[in-house]
């Protein structure tokens, strides 16, 4: 069994335990995510193309690790105008594994990696300072630093010396 799905605008042929690169998706090592938008769905000799019945699949994959692409170069001169510009470019990627293909409009169990406990946690330490914005009650402001002062003018020495 098969399937074809799109992410960041592309598609990608897909079977249970493939690894494959797509762009940069949100998440840990370790995270389940889930994709919905399913073009075709291929089981032994039967093939779905219907949108109806594409819509009840979902493509289960995990995430392996957050990486980044090869450097591309895009370097620009133009002739006899001494004029050239060089600049670099590193895609951000997400490699990921297919764990199932789901039908039927199940759903996959979605769980958080190991390293997702961690950013949980310092965002814990953040929340009685919104709880409190909630409430009502006043929140300490962090003060602001008080502007500097430009330096004064220095008065003309010789004020009479303009007159003559």
């Amino acid at each position: 069994m098969f399937a074809v799905i799109k992410t960041g605008g592309k598609q990608f042929r897909v079977a249970a335990n493939d690894k494959i690169t797509v762009a940069k998706i949100e998440g840990n090592p370790g995270d389940t995510v889930a994709f919905g938008n399913v073009l075709l769905l291929t089981d032994g000799d039967k093939t779905t193309l219907d949108t109806k019945a594409l819509s009840e699949i979902t493509v289960a994959a995990e995430i392996v690790e957050q990486a980044r692409g090869e450097k591309v170069i895009a370097f620009k001169k133009r002739r006899r105008q001494n004029s050239k510009r060089k600049r670099g470019f590193r895609a951000e990627l997400t490699v990921i594994r297919i764990t199932d293909i789901l039908t039927g409009g199940k759903k996959p169990e979605m769980k958080k990696g190991d390293a997702a406990a961690e950013p949980v946690a310092a965002k814990a330490k953040a929340a009685p300072k919104a709880a409190k914005a909630e409430a009502g009650e006043e929140v300490e402001q962090p003060k602001k630093a008080a502007a500097k002062k430009a330096p004064a003018k220095k008065a003309a020495k010789d004020e009479g010396s303009s007159e003559a």
